[in-house]
This record gives structure tokens, sequence and C-alpha cells, in this order.
């Protein structure tokens, strides 16, 4: 017995001892599995409120804060940058050189946006803390023609039968180096108009018609199960 107490009390030392080290491993791995990743937050900065149209030339103000537009046309290659804008007046001249390269490019018709349009991406780029970037634009103004011939291109497309772009009052846009999501959050957090997400697409739908949102991701289905389907609310 004198043997064997001394071996009993080495075996409890040795669970006592074996037994913290695995309560606390679990812990350790946990603790280093985790990342968190923070997203950045948006700008506080105000947004632009409406602006008005001057009766002519000698309306606009020749002082005063000025708002421009730093714009890259995807399908044309062309490149604007432009003051459109100086304290709350509209610059008549800027509005015309911006409808002229929002014109719809499969016909060069040129139609008159809604200036609020404009307004609406500077806040974006406000919003991203991006004040003084550049916006690729994919789609500017839609004749009805040109509406309805990008409709039929597939029995899915994405293109509202009666879409803001007909109207002058929308664009679907990218910001190099600010990712879909982020850009779609931004737009959305205005509350200003419709947002439409096309994450595989990777661009931005923003209009100034009623506040709405909705997300277009295709669905190919397996082979001898049907056409391509989609997951979308309120197209525009």
């Amino acid at each position: 017995m004198k043997k064997f107490f001394p071996a009993t009390l080495a075996l409890a030392g040795l669970v006592l001892a074996v037994g913290p080290m695995q309560a606390k491993a679990p812990r350790m791995r946990t603790k280093t599995s985790r990342v968190k990743i923070h997203a950045m937050p948006f700008s506080a900065a105000a947004v632009l409120a409406p602006g008005t149209l001057p009766a002519d030339d000698s309306e606009i103000p020749e002082e005063g804060q000025k708002y421009s537009l730093r714009l890259y046309a995807q399908h044309t290659n062309e490149s604007i940058d432009v003051v459109y804008r100086v304290g709350d007046v509209y610059v008549p001249d800027a509005l015309d050189k911006l409808n002229h390269f929002l014109r719809d490019h499969y016909t060069d018709d040129v139609n008159q946006y809604d200036p609020a349009e404009f307004d609406l991406l500077h806040n974006v780029l406000t919003r991203l803390n991006k004040p003084n970037g550049t916006i690729d634009v994919l789609c500017g103004y839609r004749t009805a023609e040109t509406n309805e011939y990008l409709r039929s291109l597939g029995p899915v497309t994405g293109v509202a039968e009666h879409s803001q772009h007909i109207q002058a009052k929308a664009i679907d846009i990218r910001i190099p180096g600010v990712q879909t999501a982020r850009l779609r959050d931004a737009a959305m957090s205005l509350d200003a108009g419709g947002v439409g997400y096309y994450p595989k697409a990777q661009f931005v739908h923003v209009d100034v018609g009623p506040v709405r949102h909705w997300t277009f991701a295709p669905v190919r289905h397996r082979k001898g199960k049907g056409k391509h389907s989609a997951h979308t609310k309120h197209r525009a």
C-alpha cells in the first residue's frame, strides 16, 4: 500500500495538470480563428437638395460653390468633366453637354435629363467619400425603340417595359475601386429614387423615379429544366 499510494497521487496530479490545458485549448483556437471585418462608413456630409434652372445665363451666380461631374461612357469611350451647378443654380450649357453625353448610343437620340439625376450622382460620390471620383456609365437615355430591342434579346433581360431610362431619369453606373454592393448601399442610403443591383453584370441602376429597390440575378437552370429565370423586384 505504501508503494501504490504515491502512484495514485502522481496519477491524480497528472490528471489535474492535463485537465486545465485541455479546457484552455478551445478558447485559444477560437480566439485566433475569428477575424472582424469593419465596413467603411458612409460620409455624413450633407447631400445636395434640388436646385433651380435659371431663366437665362445672367442668373447664374459668378461666385458660389461649384459642383462638377466626371463621367466616362463605356460604349462610346467618351469622357466629360463639367461644372453643372453653381450654388443652387444649374448651368444650362453644362446640362446640354451632359444630355448629349448620355444620349442613346444606339441611335444618337438626345433627351433632356432631369437635373436631379446629376445631383443624385454627385450625392452618391459624396456618400462614398469620393467627391472627385469618376463614374463609369454603362447606359444613359434609351429611346422606347432601343428599350424594346434590349427587352427582346432574351426571355429575361432585366429591362423593364416602362423603364426610367426612356424618361431620361436613370443611369446604369460603376465606380472604379468601389465594390458593386457598396455602391448599391450608398445609393440606397440616399432614399432618393430607384436603385437596381445587378451583381452578375456588376453595375447599379440609379434613377430619380419612385423610391424602390431590386436585385436582378439571372439563374441558369439545369439542362432540360427550362430557360433562364431571375430573382428580381421592381425592375426599371
